[in-house]
């Protein structure tokens, strides 16, 4: 514990004399909200499902079974009750303080803007958003929980979720955005993801700055260029008093 304490104090020391951190954070910033990797395949899930979720949440399983797909996304994908964290708090509070350029996510939950966050870069998009596939009518997150089976717009044309499918590209402004903070920042915090999504876990190699922090509860790629390492079990524990 002593040395956990020690960790964390040197956290605050670089936090401290750090003047444009970036942030780069996975599915274990949002844990502690409730919402688990949507990857995680409990006991019961096999007798819901017939299909991994890496088949279910790709684009072809999209356009072949839409009805299935929206199924499961709406059972593993969103939790609408979920609330910002301690971490997604901290992390707005050191934006509004001028020490945060920038949180880069992998994740879709919005939490980090309900938190107070302004300035986030969604790699894979957002439940928040949802597009007619046809004339492209905005609609928000309210519509798709309450619409039966696949949902649909008043043009007639299925409602899909801005959320990157596998199969599906990155958007080009967000990985040139993140690639522009990333390598302008003195301190990349990297927290929550084992980096083994590509292509978004390959953006932290435009780092070029003083600080590496690594907070993740198993190893990454990243673990050994990282000057501070810490394996915890919650992302917002750094952000606890001790």
């Amino acid at each position: 514990m002593e040395q956990v304490n020690e960790k964390i104090a040197r956290l605050k020391e670089i936090v401290e004399e750090s003047e444009r951190m970036v942030f780069f954070g996975g599915a274990g910033v949002s844990t502690e909200s409730g919402i688990p990797d949507f990857r995680s395949v409990d006991g019961l899930y096999n007798q819901k499902y017939k299909y991994p979720p890496e088949t279910i949440i790709s684009h072809s399983f999209y356009m072949r079974d839409p009805e299935e797909f929206y199924r499961f996304y709406k059972d593993k994908m969103i939790y609408r009750d979920a609330k910002p964290n301690t971490a997604h708090k901290k992390l707005a509070e050191l934006e509004a303080q001028g020490k945060l350029a920038a949180i880069v996510t992998q994740n879709i939950d919005g939490l980090h803007q309900m938190a107070g966050s302004k300035n986030v870069i969604e790699l894979h998009g957002s439940i928040h958003r949802n597009y007619c596939t046809k004339c492209h009518k905005f609609y928000d997150l309210d519509y798709i929980i309450q619409s039966d089976g696949v949902p649909k717009c008043s043009c007639g044309g299925i409602i899909k979720p801005d959320v990157v499918l596998y199969e599906e590209g990155l958007n080009n402004d967000d990985i040139e955005n993140a690639i522009r903070y990333i390598s302008e920042a003195d301190t990349l915090i990297i927290g929550g993801t084992s980096l083994v999504v590509y292509p978004a876990a390959g953006l932290v190699r435009y780092f070029r700055g003083k600080h590496l922090v690594v907070i993740n509860m198993s190893p990454t790629q990243t673990d050994g260029q990282a000057d501070l390492l810490l394996s915890l079990i919650h992302i917002s524990e750094p952000t606890r008093p001790y």
